[in-house]
C-alpha cells in the first residue's frame, strides 16, 4: 500500500506533509483500481513500490504475473471502517489483523524512524505527532478481520 503514498510535492501542496501515513495521504483511487485489476487483469499488473530510504514511490517498480497465485496486501487502512477505505473489503479473500500493544508499535515506529536517520527528538517527535494518531484511527474504526493474531 506504501507505494500510494502522494509524493511529497503532493503533500506540500495539500498542506498534508505533516501528517504524511495518514489515509488522505494516500492515492486510494490508484490503489484501489490496482487492487481491482490484480483480480480480473490476465496481462500482469505493474505497481509501485514505496522506497522509505529515499521517501518516495517508484511507479511501476514490480510487476505482478498473471501466473501469481497469491498476493499479499499490506498496509493499515485496509480494513478501515471509513469510506472510502471501507469499500476495499470485498476486494481481499481474507484478512488478518496483527494486533501488537500500542506500546510496541511506538517502540518499533521510534527504532524505524532511528535506523532512518533522524535524531532521537525528531523521530520521537514524528511518532506522537503523526504515527500514533494513525495507530489510534486504526484501532478505534477498523473492520472486522477473518483472523486476528494477537501478538505478546
Amino acid at each position: 500500500m506504501d507505494g500510494f503514498h502522494y509524493d511529497n510535492a503532493i503533500l506540500d501542496e495539500l498542506g498534508l506533509r505533516n501528517r504524511k501515513g495518514a489515509p488522505e495521504t494516500f492515492d486510494f483511487d490508484g490503489f484501489e483500481t490496482n487492487l481491482k485489476r490484480l483480480r480480473h487483469d490476465t496481462n500482469g499488473v505493474a505497481v509501485p513500490v514505496f522506497d522509505r530510504p529515499i521517501d518516495l514511490s517508484r511507479a511501476s517498480a514490480r510487476l505482478i504475473r498473471p501466473e501469481t497465485r497469491y498476493i499479499l496486501v499490506e498496509g493499515n487502512y485496509l480494513l478501515l471502517g471509513e469510506a472510502p477505505w471501507s469499500g476495499l473489503r470485498p476486494l481481499f479473500d481474507f484478512s488478518i489483523f496483527i494486533d501488537v500493544p500500542r506500546a510496541e508499535l511506538e517502540l518499533r515506529l521510534v527504532k524505524r524512524w532511528l535506523d532512518l536517520g533522524h535524531s532521537e527528538a525528531s523521530a520521537r517527535a514524528w511518532v506522537e505527532n503523526n504515527d500514533l494518531k494513525n495507530v489510534d484511527l486504526v484501532l478505534a474504526s477498523r473492520q472486522r478481520p477473518d483472523f486476528t493474531w494477537h501478538f505478546d
